[in-house]
């Protein structure tokens, strides 16, 4: 609605163009009285008595593959010597299983970067994703060297899959074998 001014200096046909806002400020505040008073009411919920399932979820450990490589740059697969050749082509039949299996990677202390590097990018060209490196526990005497037990008693660290057992220390180095691999070739 709109009303009339009561100046009479102006003519009779000029309106006030001004929202009377009053009337929306107390709709909007019954609304909001409303919506208070129903939201928790609306919160409840019935009361089902479900049904219990006994069945326990199937995980398949996948395989582990031993891959080490003595300080001359012997290649060995799971304690049997292989040369590259026949490496790339297990590493190719291993990626084709469901679940690829976990590649462990042994290397000796002086082996030469440049063959683990190789072999690194070769298990990445055949599509194996899960690969890891094996070290021994040791402690850090400050200055950034490590000792170890030098036991070797299955009680080494697994660094990169993600899939240790109870005894092994697991994080991710999927990074450093994508870096290896563009490295070799």
């Amino acid at each position: 609605m709109s009303f009339g001014s009561f100046d009479n200096n102006r003519g009779s046909s000029a309106t006030l163009s001004e929202i009377n806002m009053v009337p929306l400020i107390d709709v909007m505040l019954v609304l909001l009285v409303i919506f208070m008073i129903t939201a928790p009411l609306l919160s409840h919920s019935l009361q089902i008595n479900l049904p219990k399932a006994s069945a326990t979820p199937v995980t398949q450990e996948p395989d582990v593959i031993d891959v080490a490589i003595d300080d001359v740059g012997r290649i060995y697969w799971n304690e049997e010597p292989i040369d590259q050749a026949a490496l790339d082509l297990r590493f190719a039949e291993q990626a084709q299983l469901d679940p690829q299996p976990d590649l462990r990677i042994r290397a000796d202390l002086n082996t030469r970067y440049e063959i683990l590097a190789q072999i690194m990018a070769s298990a990445r060209n055949a599509g194996l994703s899960r690969l890891g490196f094996v070290t021994r526990p040791g402690s850090s005497n400050g200055n950034g060297n490590s000792t170890g037990n030098g036991n070797g008693a299955g009680n080494g660290n697994v660094i990169g899959n993600g899939n240790g057992g109870a005894d092994r220390n697991v994080s991710n180095a999927g990074a450093s074998a994508a870096a290896a691999s563009g490295m070799a070739q």
